[in-house]
C-alpha cells in the first residue's frame, strides 16, 4: 500500500456494493481530531474491468455528480460484470461549496495530480487517487464541466493513445459515450506524461483514461444530463459491464483539435459577438468589452487569433485581463 494518511471505510476487494467515505484527517480549530468525507462507493460482481468514475474534481460542476449519485443508487451488483469505484465529490471541500476550487486550500484538484500524501487535502487527494485507486483500474472516467465560467456543448476530451492498443480502445469508448462533439489531443499521453490533471495520473499509471466536458455556467441542462447518463450506460455496456443493457443507436460525434483561447484584453462586461457552434476566422471581432464606468469610453474589441469554431465560451460577464471567453477549435487532422 502506497503511503497515505487517507483511510478508506470501504472494501475496494469485496463483492456486492459498499458505500462510505475516504477519512482524511483534517484538524482545525472546531474539530481537533476531525476527517473529510470524501464519498466514495465500489460496487463488485466478480471478475471483468474495473472503472473509476470521477465527478466533483471540480466543485462548481453539476451534471456528472448528478449522473453517477443516480449511478449509485440505481446499479445493484448482479447488474455488472466486473467493478466500479465512483467519486461523486472527488475535491469534496470544493463540491460542497460549488466553487471550482477548494476553499480550504484553494486546490484545484485537476491542476495537482500527482499530488502529495503529506501535501494540503486537495494534493492528498490527488495522491490518493493517483496512488491507490488508478493502480487497480482498467479505465478512467472523468466528468467536468466548463463550471461557473464556461459553458461547453457535451464533449468528450482524449488522448490518441500511446499504443495501437489504447488508440483503439480510445476510440470505441468515444463511440460509446457518442456525445456530439470529441476533443482528441495531439500531444502527451503515456507512462511519461506531465500533465497534472487526473487524465495525466491515469497515463502514468497505465489507465486508458477519457474526459468530458458537459455544460457549464453553474447551472444543470436537463438535456445534458441525459446525455451524460445514456453515454455512462453506453461505455460500462462497450466495456462489458452491463450484460443486459441494449445500446440504442449512436448519433455520431464531430472530432476537434482545440486551436486555443481567445482571451480579454481588457477589464469591463464582456459583449459576446459568437456563440458556441459559430465559425469565426483570424483576426475577426468575437466581442466587445464595455466599461459602464467610463460611458464615454469606447469599448474594447475583442478579436480572434484563430480560425475555426467556438467550442466553449465565458459564461459570466464580467472580465478581466487575462480571462478566457471562447475556446477555438478545428475539425481533427
Amino acid at each position: 500500500m502506497p503511503d497515505t494518511l487517507i483511510t478508506s471505510e470501504v472494501d475496494f476487494g469485496a463483492d456486492g456494493k459498499h458505500t462510505g467515505f475516504l477519512r482524511l484527517p483534517h484538524s482545525v480549530h472546531r474539530s481537533a481530531y476531525g476527517w473529510i468525507p470524501v464519498p466514495v462507493v465500489s460496487i463488485r460482481n466478480g471478475e471483468g474491468s474495473t472503472v473509476l468514475l470521477i465527478s466533483g474534481n471540480h466543485g462548481d460542476e453539476y451534471e456528472g455528480q448528478i449522473a453517477l449519485t443516480k449511478l449509485c443508487r440505481e446499479l445493484a451488483p448482479e447488474d455488472i460484470r466486473g467493478r466500479l469505484i465512483i467519486l461523486t465529490m472527488a475535491n469534496y471541500p470544493a463540491a460542497k461549496a460549488g466553487l471550482r476550487t477548494s476553499p480550504i486550500d484553494d486546490g484545484n484538484l485537476n491542476r495537482t495530480f500527482p499530488g502529495d500524501p503529506l501535501g494540503t487535502p486537495t494534493q492528498m487527494i490527488a495522491h490518493y487517487i493517483e496512488e491507490v485507486l488508478l493502480p487497480i483500474c482498467d479505465y478512467s472516467i472523468d466528468l467536468h464541466s466548463g463550471g461557473s465560467s464556461l459553458f461547453y456543448p457535451p464533449t468528450l476530451l482524449r488522448g490518441r493513445g500511446h499504443t495501437p492498443e489504447e488508440a483503439k480502445k480510445l476510440v470505441a469508448l468515444q463511440r460509446a459515450f457518442d456525445l456530439p462533439y470529441a476533443t482528441v489531443f495531439t500531444s502527451g499521453g503515456g507512462p511519461n506524461t506531465t500533465a497534472r490533471t487526473s487524465m495525466g495520473g491515469a497515463g502514468r499509471k497505465g489507465v486508458v483514461s477519457i474526459m468530458a466536458e458537459i455544460g457549464g455556467g453553474g447551472t444543470v441542462s436537463p438535456e445534458f444530463l441525459a446525455q451524460t447518463e445514456r453515454g455512462i450506460l453506453r461505455i460500462l455496456h462497450c466495456l462489458d459491464m452491463l450484460p443486459s443493457y441494449e445500446a440504442d443507436a449512436a448519433n455520431g460525434t464531430r472530432e476537434l483539435n482545440v486551436a486555443g483561447s481567445v482571451y480579454a484584453y481588457d477589464n469591463g462586461l464582456f459583449e459576446p459577438f459568437k456563440d458556441i457552434g459559430d465559425a469565426v476566422t483570424i483576426d475577426e471581432e468575437t466581442g466587445a468589452i464595455h466599461h459602464p464606468d467610463e460611458p464615454w469610453r469606447e469599448p474594447a474589441i475583442v478579436r480572434s487569433p484563430y480560425g475555426g469554431m467556438i467550442l466553449s465560451k465565458r459564461f459570466l460577464g464580467q472580465v478581466e485581463r487575462g480571462d478566457a471567453v471562447f475556446q477555438i477549435a478545428t475539425d481533427a487532422k
